[in-house]
């Protein structure tokens, strides 16, 4: 059922098919505003209203709080189809829609406090590279921190630290440094236009920087402890199901855009159409191909991990292949976009290479994406070690979060 914005006093989708639809119906939009979006370095404030509109961001929040509480799966299909619009776009809902998840480790209390509505996005990173000093109350921060996606709208800005007591270190039981997240209004957070990017230009990935701010206790959260919510998506994995979908929408589309160009276009030197070609036939076929098989196993991974998790299992409960699968079929759906992607590029030559064809961007766009941690060796590194008893670079990636 749809639920109305207090703010604005709009009806907003509030179930899977809702959104879904809403988003298919934004993404010819998305495209014709893809070069304004690049060109902007972030979002437009209309383009961010518009995917607020649609019910992205409200996605991961709990029924209770007025969300639409949507599995990985439709999570995954929604930014699937934003992305197809628009990569960038993608990529800001994925990570605006964090909010719902990251309420799972706040107290209900805080969550009511900071979320009136479920249309709040979050922006920013939760790797530990600032200084939290514990306080009366809460923390003082500081920090600078990159790559803050979403940042630029954000109505809270994560940042993760590592805290402190009277100048010394905290420590977990397992003797690592102790990690929490801090969020952060954007008024107290200091904005650095670094995004001149190669792809996901978009995006407003800027730079942050913190200095001394005060966080009350209840603004911050540890992933090894839910507060606000049980069930699949207090799971601390949660945050990684729904990634792929935007590699995933980025594939789709550039395959969709070169089969059509397949249709009709005509070998300028012999007059033979594009469509009898054996080798665009053949081509177009081995893309449709990988894109179908990792598809697959994308979703069909998520499907496995809800229904264990959704009938009681604990996330501890899962075996390590259990626990490795679902983060390598991630990694695998940006590695092979790209591939996808790429060979689509060449297969389009010179057609690919001219401002007006999309190609160029799709491929800038998965480049870019695929420096992302989650498309690191770092990902099989951890998975590896996890499955043999090693010491995973990366833990959280299978769940550890101590």
């Amino acid at each position: 059922m749809t639920t109305l914005d207090a703010r604005e006093e709009r009806v907003i989708p509030n179930t899977g098919e809702e959104i879904l639809a809403a988003v298919k119906a934004l993404a010819p939009e998305l495209r014709k505003r893809s070069v304004e979006i690049e060109q902007s370095r972030r979002l437009p404030s209309d383009v961010v209203e518009l995917i607020r509109g649609a019910g992205v961001f409200r996605m991961g929040f709990a029924k209770e709080f007025g969300g639409a509480d949507l599995t990985s799966m439709e999570q995954t299909r929604v930014l699937e189809a934003l992305s197809y619009g628009d990569t960038s776009v993608g990529w800001c809902g994925m990570i605006g829609m964090d909010s719902g998840l990251y309420s799972a480790y706040l107290s209900k209390t805080a969550v009511q406090e900071m979320f009136p509505t479920p249309d709040m996005s979050t922006g920013g990173l939760i790797n530990p590279n600032g200084r939290a000093e514990r306080v009366r109350g809460g923390y003082r921060l500081t920090g600078h921190w990159n790559l803050g996606s979403g940042t630029t709208h954000a109505d809270w800005i994560s940042a993760g630290a590592h805290t402190y007591t009277d100048g010394q270190q905290d420590v977990n039981a397992n003797g690592n440094p102790n990690w929490r997240v801090m969020l952060v209004r954007p008024s107290e957070v200091k904005l650095i236009d670094t995004w001149h990017s190669t792809g996901l230009a978009g995006s407003g990935s800027l730079d942050y920087e913190i200095s001394d701010v005060f966080v009350p206790e209840a603004h911050t959260f540890s992933f090894g402890t839910a507060l606000s919510r049980s069930g699949p998506l207090s799971a601390p994995d949660a945050l990684m199901r729904k990634m792929p979908g935007v590699p995933l929408g980025a594939a789709r589309a550039a395959l969709d855009f070169a089969r059509d160009i397949a249709r009709t276009k005509v070998n300028r030197l012999t007059g033979a159409p594009w469509s009898d070609d054996y080798r665009v036939q053949f081509a177009l076929g081995e893309c449709e191909m990988d894109f179908i098989t990792m598809r697959h196993a994308v979703y069909g991974s998520l499907e496995h991990r809800w229904k264990r998790l959704e009938a009681g299992a604990a996330f501890e409960d899962l075996t390590p292949d259990e626990r490795v699968e679902t983060v390598l079929l991630a990694l695998k759906a940006f590695r092979g976009a790209l591939s996808i992607v790429r060979r689509l590029y060449d297969l389009l030559a010179t057609t690919s290479i001219y401002k007006p064809s999309p190609m160029d961007r799709w491929l800038r766009d998965l480049n870019t994406m695929c420096q992302h941690v989650m498309a690191q060796d770092v990902i099989v590194q951890s998975a590896g070690a996890y499955l043999v008893g090693g010491k995973p670079q990366f833990p959280f990636t299978v769940g550890i979060t101590e």
